[in-house]
C-alpha cells in the first residue's frame, strides 16, 4: 500500500518539533516554562461577547447548520468595521466572506485559486501558512528576501522576472508576523502598482491591525484606489478581541477571489456555530473600548520586557505592533544558530521562544517572542535570562536534557 502521500511530502519537518519537544519535557518533570513561544492570546474574552454567545447559544434554532459565508448579520459587521476603520465601502455579498479563523481562510484561498506549478511569491521570514498553504495546494513558492518591507519591495521585481511562469500571487503581510514591522499606505500603494502591471494578484494578511503602539493605526491595502482590482485582506477577531480559541476571522476585498473562496468552502464547511457568528457580529458592533484596554495590555506588556531584558543583557528592539518581539540572537550564541539559541533557553533558563529559522531561512539569527505572559512572569523570565547569559560564555552542552 502506498504510504507516500504526495500533498504530506511536499512539507518539511515541523521546525519548532524539537523545541516542543523539550518543552513538554520539562514541563512532564514539573518545570516551569515561561512560554513566549505561540502567538495565543491569553487575555479574557470581553464579557459582552461572551454573554451574546450563551443567550444565542440557548436558541434551539441556532444548533443547526450555519452558512459558510457567514450569516447576514456578521457580514454587515465586517462592512461596518471596515467603513469605520479604514473609510472602505464593501459589498456584504460579494466582497466579504467569514472565515474560521484568517489562516483557515488563507489556505482555502490558496487551494481555490492555484494550479500545480503556479508560481507565488512569498515574504521571508513569514508566518508558515503564507508558504505551507500554497505548497499544500502544490504552487511552486519563490521566497523573497523581506527582513524590511523595502528590501521585500525592492527584490519582488526580480523574483517576477526569474519567475517561470510568471506569478500567480504574492503575499503581504503588515503588520508582520514575526517582525512586527509596519508600513505606511505608500507601500500599499508600491505594491497595488506594481501587482496591476504584471498582473498578479495580492493577499494582505491584516490579522493583526489593531494591536499596535504609536499613534498611526495600520493601514490596509484595501484603501488604495483600485486596490480591490486585484486584492483580498484576511483579518482575524483572535487578537483583536482575544477570541483565538473561537476560530472567527473574515476576507475582505476582490470579488472573484471572495468567490473563488466560497465556492471552496461550500464544499468543506457549514460555517462556524451560528451562536459563535452571533457573538463576532457582537464584538464588531459593540463598545470598542475593550480594543483599546488589549491593546494597552500589550504596549505594556512590550515595554516591560524590552526594558527588563535589557536589564538581563539582551536588547530587544521595541516593536511597533503586533503581539511579538522580533529579537537578534544574542552575539555568543549567534553563531550556535536560533534554533540552538531557543533550546538552550528552554533548558537553561526555562524561557521558551520560537526560533527565527522556523519562519524561514532568513529568519535566522532571530527569535519570535510572543506578549502572551503576564508582566510578572516577564520579568521573572529576565532574571532567568540574566543568569543563563552570565554563566554562558559559549553554548552549553544539551545532551543532559535529551
Amino acid at each position: 500500500m502506498n504510504t507516500d502521500f504526495y500533498r504530506i511530502k511536499r512539507l518539511p519537518p515541523y521546525i519548532f518539533e524539537e523545541v516542543n519537544r523539550l518543552k513538554a519535557q520539562s514541563r512532564a518533570r514539573g518545570e516551569d516554562i515561561i512560554d513566549f513561544g505561540m502567538g495565543n492570546p491569553d487575555l479574557p474574552t470581553p464579557d459582552y461577547i461572551v454573554d451574546k454567545l450563551c443567550e444565542t447559544a440557548r436558541d434551539p434554532r441556532a444548533h443547526r447548520y450555519s452558512a459558510s459565508r457567514g450569516i447576514k448579520g456578521l457580514r454587515k459587521a465586517h462592512v461596518a468595521y471596515y467603513k469605520r476603520r479604514f473609510g472602505v465601502d464593501l459589498n456584504p455579498d460579494t466582497e466579504v466572506i467569514a472565515a474560521l479563523g484568517s489562516k483557515e481562510g488563507f489556505a482555502n484561498l490558496a487551494m481555490a485559486i492555484t494550479a500545480p506549478g503556479d508560481v507565488v511569491l512569498v515574504p521571508n521570514p513569514a508566518y508558515p501558512i503564507h508558504a505551507f498553504g500554497f505548497m499544500i495546494a502544490g504552487a511552486a513558492i519563490r521566497h523573497v528576501p523581506a527582513t524590511s518591507p523595502e528590501e521585500y519591495l525592492s527584490k519582488i521585481g526580480v523574483a517576477t522576472r526569474h519567475s517561470v511562469p510568471s506569478p500567480l500571487a504574492m503575499v503581504v503581510n503588515y503588520p508582520s508576523n514575526p517582525t512586527a514591522q509596519v508600513v505606511g499606505l505608500d507601500f500599499y500603494k508600491e505594491v497595488v502598482k506594481f501587482a496591476k502591471k504584471h498582473e498578479i494578484w495580492v493577499l494582505s494578511d491584516l490579522a493583526y491591525a489593531d494591536i499596535y503602539f504609536g499613534d498611526e493605526p495600520p493601514p490596509s491595502i484595501l484603501q488604495v484606489d483600485g486596490a480591490k482590482d486585484i486584492s483580498i485582506e484576511f483579518q482575524s477577531l483572535s487578537k483583536t478581541y482575544s477570541m483565538p480559541g473561537w476560530r472567527m476571522g473574515f476576507a475582505a476585498g476582490n470579488s472573484k477571489l471572495i468567490g473563488a473562496l466560497a465556492r471552496i468552502k461550500s464544499y468543506l464547511d457549514y460555517g462556524a456555530f451560528t451562536p459563535i457568528q452571533v457573538a463576532a457580529a457582537a464584538a464588531l458592533n459593540g463598545p470598542q473600548s475593550v480594543v483599546d484596554e488589549i491593546r494597552a495590555v500589550y504596549k505594556s506588556r512590550r515595554d516591560v520586557l524590552v526594558k527588563s531584558m535589557a536589564q538581563a543583557g539582551w536588547d530587544i528592539p521595541s516593536p511597533e505592533a503586533s503581539m511579538f518581539a522580533w529579537a537578534p540572537v544574542p552575539e555568543k550564541f549567534r553563531e550556535a544558530g536560533s534554533m540552538e539559541f531557543a533550546k538552550q533557553l528552554l533548558v537553561h533558563a526555562k524561557v521558551a521562544v520560537s526560533p527565527g529559522i522556523g519562519f524561514g531561512e532568513y529568519g535566522e539569527g532571530f527569535v519570535r517572542v510572543a506578549l502572551v505572559e503576564n508582566e510578572h512572569r516577564i520579568r521573572q523570565a529576565a532574571r532567568n535570562v540574566k543568569k543563563f547569559l552570565a554563566s554562558n560564555g559559549a553554548p552549553a552542552d544539551l545532551a543532559d536534557a535529551k
